[in-house]
C-alpha cells in the first residue's frame, strides 16, 4: 500500500502503558485504510518546579531530563507495536511537554483525525480529573475525534455504524463522517433522530416526529448517491438522546455524533449529547466537530 505523505496526518495520543494499545491499534488500521500518514504523541505533562541545589541541575531540570529518556522509550516501544501490525505504513513520533488534552488539541489544526484511549470512570472523576483528555480535547479540537475504550468490544455482523441526527447545521458533517468510515469498512449505517419530548409536552406528538422524519431525510439526502455501497437505515425514535443512542451502540464499529466545544471550563460542564455518549457509550465514539468549530 502506498501511502500519500502530502496527506494530513491521523494523530494518536500514546498511552504509557503498553498494555493499553486500542487506540495505537485502531489509529494504525485507520491510517491504512485512508492512506495517511500517522503521528505517534506523547505528552509528558508540565515539569514542576523545584529548588535549586548548589551542586548539579535543579530538581525541574533533572524531572525533565529523566522524563524525556522515559517517553523516548515509550514512543519507541509504540512504534515498534505499529511497523509489526501495519508494515509499510509511514509514521512520524512527538515527544510534547503539556498536558496531553492540550498538546492533542494544537496537533489536531493539522490533522485530519486524532485518536485517543479513554479508561472508564465514575462521571464526577471524568469531569474533573487533570488525567482526563477525552472531555478538553473534544471541545478544542479543530478535526474530527476518535475516543475508544479499552475494555473488550463485541460487534455485530453485518458490521454497521450508529450516527446521530438532530437536524441542526453540525448534524451534516457528522452525517458525512459517518457514511465515509461505512464505506472505508463496507460497513451498514443507521442513522437515528432522538425525539426527546419537552417537560411539558407537546400540542401535537404526531406532527413532532413528523418533523423529525423530515429532517432526518434531509440529513441523508444527497448522500446515499455519493456513497453507492453503504446500505443506510434511518429511524426517529422516542427517549433521552444519550441513553438511545448508547444503547444503539451496543454492537456497532462505532458511534458518531457532532460535538459543538465552547472550550474553557464551561465545556466541560455542559450536558451536552456528545459529551453524555462518551460517557455511556458502549463502542468507540467518533466525534465530529461543528464546521464553526473546524
Amino acid at each position: 500500500m502506498r501511502t500519500d505523505m502530502k496527506a494530513s496526518p491521523i494523530v494518536v495520543g500514546v498511552d504509557p502503558d503498553a498494555e493499553r494499545r486500542t487506540a495505537l491499534a485502531w489509529a494504525a488500521d485507520e491510517a491504512q485504510r485512508r492512506r495517511r500518514p500517522l503521528r505517534l504523541v506523547y505528552a509528558e505533562g508540565e515539569p514542576l518546579p523545584g529548588d535549586r541545589r548548589r551542586d548539579g541541575l535543579p530538581s525541574w531540570e533533572r524531572w525533565r531530563d529523566a522524563s524525556h529518556v522515559a517517553g523516548d522509550t515509550i514512543l519507541e516501544d509504540a512504534l515498534a507495536f505499529v511497523e509489526s501490525r501495519c508494515p509499510g505504513l509511514a509514521t512520524s513520533t512527538l515527544l510534547a511537554e503539556g498536558h496531553p488534552a492540550w498538546v492533542l488539541a494544537e496537533q489536531s489544526r493539522h490533522a485530519a483525525l486524532v485518536v485517543t484511549g479513554s479508561h472508564r470512570t465514575g462521571a464526577a472523576r471524568e469531569l474533573f480529573s487533570s488525567a482526563s483528555v477525552s472531555l478538553p480535547l473534544s471541545a478544542r479540537s479543530a478535526c474530527p475525534v476518535v475516543v475508544l475504550r479499552e475494555a473488550e468490544h463485541t460487534t455485530q455482523q453485518p458490521p454497521y455504524f450508529v450516527v446521530g441526527v438532530d437536524g441542526r447545521s453540525g448534524s451534516a458533517a457528522a452525517m458525512d463522517f459517518a457514511f465515509e468510515e461505512a464505506q472505508l469498512r463496507d460497513a451498514h449505517l443507521r442513522a437515528l433522530y432522538v425525539w426527546h419530548s419537552p417537560l411539558r409536552g407537546v400540542l401535537d406528538e404526531h406532527h413532532a416526529l413528523q418533523e423529525c422524519r423530515r429532517l432526518l431525510a434531509e440529513a441523508a439526502a444527497g448522500r446515499t448517491a455519493a456513497h453507492p455501497g453503504v446500505e443506510l437505515h434511518h429511524e426517529v425514535i422516542k427517549g433521552h438522546p444519550v441513553r438511545e443512542l448508547s444503547e444503539a451502540s451496543a454492537h456497532a464499529l462505532g458511534l458518531v455524533v457532532g460535538a459543538r466545544g465552547h472550550g474553557g471550563f464551561r465545556s466541560m460542564l455542559l450536558g451536552s449529547v456528545s459529551q453524555g455518549v462518551l460517557q455511556h457509550a458502549y463502542c468507540p465514539v467518533l466525534l465530529v466537530p461543528h464546521p464553526r468549530h473546524q
